[in-house]
């Protein structure tokens, strides 16, 4: 079981290499039922990883002793004469969470990207939580210029608190992640240097706690993310830019620059 690694140290550091054995891939498959808790048809099988690989993809993985805590899954895109890539998925177990391994991962995928002579590599990510849009827009220094609606048709309830409650599926709107892994900012922070933006041209507040909303007023849930959707849409069209997230415990928000 993936849990019985959660003895490792807090300080120990996982090794970060590429899934390549029947074992490893089964390992990503069983880790992906424990973090996103999606029906098994909508899990990502073996097979695909598999033929990804063969593709011109691949799946970088966090090791501790051996045992799978978390990995990326990376394809290889086209976009008329751009080949880039595109992360697919990324899961850390619950145990290896808040502990640096999902910034290895993706910090292990752009060294490889690089080495592969890939300088762009895109992703989407839920609009709606503010972890999410912390860890993308300042920690790892992606773009958004795009916001996708409904993207994946309705989405699952896979928190078992929102599934209590009998919140019925939302619609999967997400934000395209631009990662420019050879502009200034994205070196700097890889380094481990500030890259200061200045002051935002614009903002968009989101909830302070998406999922207690779903749970105490799912309705007002679904106002917020329709209101967060216009005004996504709205700067967007403006010609604005979203590169940064300000994390606040009543209002967070995401910033906007001109482009």
């Amino acid at each position: 079981m993936l849990n019985n690694a959660t003895s490792a140290p807090q300080n120990e550091l996982p090794e970060i290499r590429e899934v390549e054995t029947i074992d490893e891939y089964d390992s990503c498959i069983r880790l992906q039922r424990e973090v996103f808790g999606l029906p098994d048809l909508e899990i990502s099988p073996r097979r695909h990883l598999i033929v990804s690989r063969m593709a011109g993809g691949w799946t970088l993985g966090a090791f501790v002793k051996g045992t799978l805590v978390g990995f990326v899954h990376h394809l290889a895109a086209v976009s008329g004469d751009v080949i880039f890539g595109y992360s697919h998925m990324m899961a850390v177990a619950a145990d290896y969470q808040n502990r640096g391994v999902g910034a290895r991962l993706k910090w292990a995928q752009r060294i490889r990207a690089l080495s592969e002579g890939r300088d762009l590599i895109k992703w989407t990510f839920e609009p709606m939580r503010a972890r999410n849009a912390h860890f993308n827009l300042n920690r790892l220094g992606v773009v958004v210029r795009e916001y996708a609606v409904n993207f994946y048709g309705t989405d699952y309830v896979t928190n078992p608190a929102e599934k209590a409650s009998g919140i019925s599926g939302m619609d999967s709107d997400r934000l395209f992640a631009n990662w420019d892994l050879n502009s200034p900012r994205v070196k700097s922070l890889a380094a481990g240097l500030e890259y200061p933006l200045g002051a935002a041209d614009h903002v968009i507040e989101i909830p302070a706690n998406f999922s207690e909303l779903l749970k105490s007023d799912p309705e007002a849930g679904k106002r917020e993310q329709l209101r967060v959707r216009e005004d996504f849409l709205k700067a967007l069209g403006e010609g604005l830019v979203c590169r940064a997230f300000q994390r606040d415990q009543a209002r967070p928000r995401y910033l906007f620059y001109r482009d």
